[in-house]
């Protein structure tokens, strides 16, 4: 994919992680490169050779799942279609956001243009026409188990494009036939084959699980900062940073990590303060082995995002055409690339890594707040007794590290069988995508707690500064939140951390130093 300005031009097969991420984060005009018509119309041709011979063919001219044998006539292919769509659109829950929307599209969008799924350009037009119109379809978030395609979720989506049930334009919703007209975008009449391809595929639980690493992705920077700034805090050492010690485990994830905490602690006065005369031999875990637990998450991560990326540049519907049949004919073949097992297994060590990141993170608060460890005043509040200060904060933290604990149970161990056992084994990867959100969330308070709990503690330092990198961010948090020298209304800090953390504004003046992240 490559950008023009607010355009980008699409080559299936060949979006980076970049791209999806930039997708995610904000809308642009999406052009298909040209080369890729030809191939689509070759695969659209082929189908309709198919169904003008006449043999049957799994879900160009018969039923579908257990229903494969029922032969369909020609003059009801398109009436097919139509009762596919409407018949699996049974999903529930609340819409999925704009953000996970596009990338639905994108990725389905791709998958159609490598031209082994048989529609015609038309329908990836039509796809590409809602998506620059911002006429996104409102897909409920539950009601997919992950093979056979994300099927009902995927209806949801090809229902708008029939012109049938509600879309979001701009956040609000409205009906699909309206927001069609006033786009000027004529609602589809689907052909042999041509449901099917849009509704079998993994786009969904890919698109979940993209947005839970690109959440995880803002979490590891975030809390790699608070964990700095919770290090000078409490006066801790960075001698476990030492480039040496990481070396000798080799682990590559360690050995980037221990680098990062090394610049962001770089040229620390609090820490030139106490090198000599320091009673303490070790820190606890929570400082020291920093670089041991994020790097670890970090390669995590990185595996998670190999995973998706292949992922979202592959063809997952079924059946699949191929030009290479016997005799150079085109055959169509039956297989499982919509069972989603790559996907589930990423979202779940994804799952992994964002509780791990909010369990460190809760017990370095814990640290702090603990004046036998720390030294700083008791729960981080002048006149502890008439003040709770963050006591009840931690709390909350805590709270949040245990309800993750139970979310991250895997997804993927489990499957219920489904269409009379015809589909025995199903990955569940959607939902192992999907509560990645929840669990992003409540990491977010997490850091973002231990943010106003280590910035408090440097208060409590002054007139020594921490390194440039932390006195950065300490400034824009207090431009938003005042030092806590008394109890006050505690909620809205929390919340104004975790945005900062959400939005990525604790790394945003040194996205250079992170960059190794994503190389």
């Amino acid at each position: 994919m490559t950008q023009h300005a607010k355009s980008w031009t699409l080559k299936p097969g060949a979006m980076t992680l970049g791209d999806l991420r930039a997708v995610w984060a904000a809308p642009a005009k999406l052009i298909l490169a040209a080369e890729a018509y030809p191939v689509i119309e070759a695969s659209a041709a082929a189908v309709q050779a198919i169904v003008a011979k006449g043999d049957a063919a799994y879900g160009i001219n018969t039923g579908f799942g257990l229903l494969a044998k029922t032969r369909i006539p020609d003059e009801k292919l398109e009436q097919l279609q139509r009762n596919l769509i409407l018949s699996h659109s049974v999903g529930t829950g609340e819409l999925l956001s704009d953000a996970v929307v596009r990338l639905i599209m994108l990725m389905k969008i791709g998958s159609l243009a490598r031209g082994f799924s048989g529609v015609r350009p038309l329908i990836v037009d039509t796809l590409i026409a809602l998506y620059n119109a911002g006429i996104m379809p409102a897909i409920p978030a539950k009601g997919s188990v992950g093979a056979s395609g994300d099927l009902a979720p995927l209806s949801h989506m090809t229902l708008a494009m029939l012109g049938v049930g509600d879309v979001r334009v701009n956040g609000e919703l409205m009906p699909a036939p309206e927001a069609l007209a006033q786009a000027g975008i004529a609602p589809v009449v689907l052909a042999a084959k041509e449901g099917l391809a849009l509704i079998n595929g993994t786009q969904v639980s890919n698109a979940l699980a993209l947005h839970g690493l690109f959440m995880a992705e803002r979490l590891l920077e975030a809390a790699m900062v608070t964990g700095a700034l919770s290090l000078d805090a409490a006066k801790g050492s960075d001698a476990p940073f030492d480039a040496r010690v990481h070396a000798v485990r080799g682990q590559p994830g360690q050995i980037l990590a221990a680098q990062m905490y090394r610049q962001l602690v770089a040229n620390s006065a609090i820490r030139a303060s106490h090198l000599e005369g320091d009673e303490r031999v070790q820190d606890p875990y929570s400082l020291r082995c920093q670089p041991q637990v994020m790097g670890a998450c970090l390669d995590l991560i990185g595996n998670a995002g190999r995973t998706l990326l292949i992922e979202a540049n592959a063809v997952t519907d079924n059946p699949l055409i191929f030009q290479d049949g016997p005799n150079g004919q085109a055959e169509i073949v039956s297989g499982g690339n919509f069972h989603a097992e790559p996907v589930a297994f990423a979202a779940d060590t994804l799952a992994l890594a964002i509780a791990e990141i909010g369990a460190l993170a809760e017990r370095r608060i814990a640290l702090l707040i603990d004046a036998t460890l720390s030294g700083l005043p008791p729960f981080l509040v002048r006149d502890p007794g008439v003040n709770s200060g963050f006591m009840i904060a931690h709390v909350t933290a805590a709270a949040l590290a245990s309800e993750n604990k139970s979310l991250a149970h895997p997804a993927s161990v489990d499957s219920l069988p489904t269409s009379a056992n015809q589909e025995d084994h199903v990955s569940m990867a959607t939902f192992a995508g999907r509560r990645l959100d929840d669990m992003a969330h409540n990491t977010a308070v997490i850091v973002g707690i231990e943010l106003l709990a280590a910035a408090q503690g440097i208060d409590f330092h002054r007139p020594l500064k921490t390194s440039p990198h932390l006195e950065h961010v300490h400034h824009q948090l207090r431009q938003k939140v005042p030092f806590f020298d008394a109890d006050r209304f505690f909620a809205p800090d929390i919340e104004a951390a975790k945005q900062m953390v959400l939005q990525g504004e604790l790394s945003s003046t040194c996205k250079n130093l992170f960059a190794p992240l994503y190389a």
